[in-house]
């Protein structure tokens, strides 16, 4: 399975973005859950299903709002004919976008918190598990928007990296003022290539000077007076998991340095809350390379 030409067929249905392309085919080959932040109308939808699409995967969208109960997302017990049969919800499916996640309520925000740690679902003391790969791709509307509750920490946590789509290019959008409908990409990959490529990426190899580098960038966020709280050891096992998908997107085996930097803000950009912003790009230029 050739990587490029996967995020080239995306990139046909969503124009003008390969970098944020790329970044979320990493973050599905490194296993992990993307949280795409942005005004509304700018085509995170388009990407999200655009990805399912080409992969070969089970789609569902679920819709934010403040009235969404956590049955909603998970299924529910219903009584049918002297016993409980359990009716999954959508979140049984390999990609799960959740749209405008910070539109529904923490206790909604809450019930994707086991899903996206332990890829199961627990109810009515029965434990589900969810398809293989799984995948959440969540939006949100900018905090000072109507009508959004702000993600907490535990959950911000649970997704591996956050990007931001922006407005198309001048070139891009005079292509999509000609466009209908976005026209999905026909599959190229199947649950099982997708499997393959995340067992591909997870073994390319880290030297120990590269993991001394990733502690460094640890251990500067936690220094006092510099952030509310440092980058967890959750988030510095994901920023290897996103770095040896970089590399393996790039055709290699192996990571360096560049690899990290190239992931590191969109690991460390939703995590890091400071009186004083400071830019993951800074953080980068203060710690030094091996």
């Amino acid at each position: 399975m050739d990587p490029h030409a996967l995020i080239h067929a995306v990139g046909r249905t969503v124009l003008g973005k390969e970098p944020q392309v790329r970044m979320a085919l990493a973050c599905l080959v490194a296993r992990g859950h993307l949280l795409i932040e942005d005004v509304p109308g700018i085509g995170k939808t388009t990407l999200a299903k655009a990805l399912a699409a080409v992969l070969g995967l089970s789609f569902a969208r679920v819709q934010f709002t403040n009235d969404l109960l956590p049955a909603d997302i998970l299924g529910a017990s219903v009584w049918h004919e002297g016993r409980f049969v359990f009716h999954p919800g959508p979140i049984f499916h390999h990609v799960l976008l959740a749209d405008e996640i910070n539109r529904g309520t923490p206790r909604t925000q809450s019930a994707l918190l086991e899903a996206m740690e332990e890829q199961q679902v627990s109810l009515d003391g029965t434990t589900y598990p969810l398809p293989a790969p799984f995948f959440v791709l969540a939006t949100q509307n900018a905090q000072d928007m109507a009508g959004t509750a702000p993600l907490p920490e535990s959950q911000l946590d649970r997704f591996l990296a956050r990007i931001h789509l922006g407005y198309p290019e001048a070139e891009a959008e005079m292509a999509l003022l000609t466009q209908p409908a976005p026209q999905m990409p026909d599959p190229m990959a199947d649950a099982a290539a997708v499997l393959a490529m995340q067992s591909e990426a997870w073994a390319c190899r880290t030297s120990p000077a590269l993991l001394a580098y990733v502690h460094a960038l640890l251990a500067w966020t936690r220094e006092p007076g510099r952030f509310a709280l440092g980058l967890s050891p959750r988030a510095g096992q994901g920023l290897v998991r996103l770095a040896k998908a970089w590399a393996y997107l790039d055709g290699r085996d192996y990571v360096i340095p560049e690899d990290v930097q190239a992931v590191f803000p969109a690991v460390a950009g939703h995590r890091l809350r400071a009186a004083t912003p400071i830019a993951p790009e800074a953080i980068l230029r203060e710690v030094p390379i091996p």
